[in-house]
């Protein structure tokens, strides 16, 4: 199957002319429906392919506008002339086309989605049709302009990402590649048992890429079970440091849903974790889950039995189902971090947070805050029941070296020493609600 899709400005309306028909009178108008970036078409279908195609949209036309003339320019190009009742039915005519060319044409076996581009003139009962032929030719190269650009933007955008995606692949084995830690903190007892690892990509050229530019390549690219493996495996030795330090964190890694349900990744980590004395965590949303259930549960029970622990991340910011959390062996429940931001000035926040940590702990899961950035928000939060926090107010991300000197300064503790006031004021407030 191929598909040729149009620009998301695909339609040009010309300008009014001298003497535009009132509105409610009837009108004529012309309308040019060309098929854009037509040489890949051409080169796929042949120039026999075209002609069926060019006679099969005709027809559709007809259907949509049986009143209509429809005539075929040349390969690429059909015109429609006829008349409305208004100018309002004229600027809807081209939805109309737009709904008609929306199911596939079938040519010598195989099929094609084609969209078109519009240029589009109306006027006055008598208005000539040279003259409305030449205001909709006009409209139509404004829009070929922008359907270029868009064009030109779109392969330029392909070109960068696939320039990133090589760079990438070499520098998984070129140890350009480095994990940030995130501590999580016990909220009661304010100590720190666990770490998020957090990867981030140190290049010679570009500095540092965040990974929001580089992780979508690594899905794009397929390289997400590369580079997954490799943060499983440098989490383990990093691990080893942190207990040759003296501190037994279990470390936490996100996995992406592209893997999930891919049995070879399953196999690659489980071999990889099963082979060390190592204390893992594997954070997944519950959206990535519902992409393949049955795998993904299967292949979260798998890693569950050999001791990884399992966290669903980003709790509340996507599509949410009771159906699916019920059966995940999720020890941890995340919440997202966009009900904890505005914790302590939103009047329903505090209440889906609530709500939420009682639906976790009915569950048997502890409940982890992410984005806690204020004394307020961990004092309530503390009050609400949450179990851990993570967020800038106890650390950003860090390098392992830093993140060995904040457990050996105790930052955690330091950074929660002002919460004990607001502890106590939200405590007595919240009680009341």
């Amino acid at each position: 199957m191929i598909s040729h899709q149009a620009a998301p400005a695909d339609v040009a309306v010309a300008p009014a002319c001298d003497t535009p028909p009132p509105s409610g009178a009837r009108c004529r108008f012309n309308i040019l429906a060309e098929i854009p970036r037509f040489a890949a078409l051409r080169r796929d279908m042949g120039r026999r392919g075209v002609r069926v195609l060019m006679r099969d949209i005709a027809a559709r036309l007809r259907g949509v506008l049986p009143g209509a003339r429809i005539a075929i320019i040349d390969q690429t190009l059909v015109e429609v002339n006829g008349t409305t009742a208004d100018r309002e039915s004229v600027e809807a005519l081209p939805g109309s086309i737009r709904a008609a060319m929306a199911a596939s044409f079938e040519i010598a076996g195989r099929v094609h989605h084609v969209a078109l581009i519009f240029g589009t003139a109306h006027g006055a009962i008598d208005e000539d049709d040279a003259v409305l032929a030449e205001r909709a030719e006009a409209a139509l190269v404004e829009v070929r302009v922008a359907d270029d650009i868009a064009t030109r933007a779109a392969a330029a955008k392909s070109d960068a990402e696939a320039a990133l995606i090589a760079d990438l692949d070499r520098a998984i084995d070129a140890d350009e590649l480095v994990l940030f830690y995130q501590p999580k903190v016990h909220a009661r007892r304010q100590e720190i048992d666990s770490a998020e690892a957090l990867i981030r990509w140190r290049h010679p050229v570009r500095g540092l890429v965040p990974p929001g530019d580089f992780i979508p390549a690594a899905e794009a690219g397929n390289l997400i079970d590369r580079l997954t493996l490799w943060t499983i495996r440098q989490a383990i030795v990093d691990q080893e440091t942190l207990r040759a330090a003296g501190y037994d964190l279990r470390v936490f890694i996100n996995i992406s849903g592209q893997l999930l349900g891919d049995p070879a990744f399953a196999r690659r980590a489980c071999d990889m974790v099963a082979a060390a004395d190592t204390k893992l965590g594997f954070e997944v949303t519950e959206t990535s889950v519902i992409r393949d259930p049955a795998s993904g549960i299967a292949h979260l029970q798998r890693f569950a039995d050999i001791g990884i622990r399992i966290a669903i991340d980003d709790y509340g910011a996507g599509l949410s189902s009771l159906a699916y959390l019920k059966q995940l062996p999720a020890s941890e429940l995340k919440i997202d971090k966009l009900f904890i931001t505005q914790l302590t000035s939103s009047n329903r926040d505090p209440l889906i947070v609530r709500s939420t940590i009682d639906l976790a702990h009915a569950l048997d899961m502890e409940v982890v805050a992410e984005g806690v950035e204020t004394h307020a928000a961990l004092a309530l939060l503390t009050v609400m029941g949450c179990d851990m926090v993570q967020g800038f107010l106890i650390s950003r991300p860090v390098p392992l070296p830093a993140l060995i000197v904040f457990l050996g300064e105790d930052g955690n503790r330091r950074a929660t020493m002002d919460t004990r006031a607001s502890f106590s004021r939200l405590a007595s407030a919240w009680k009341r609600a």
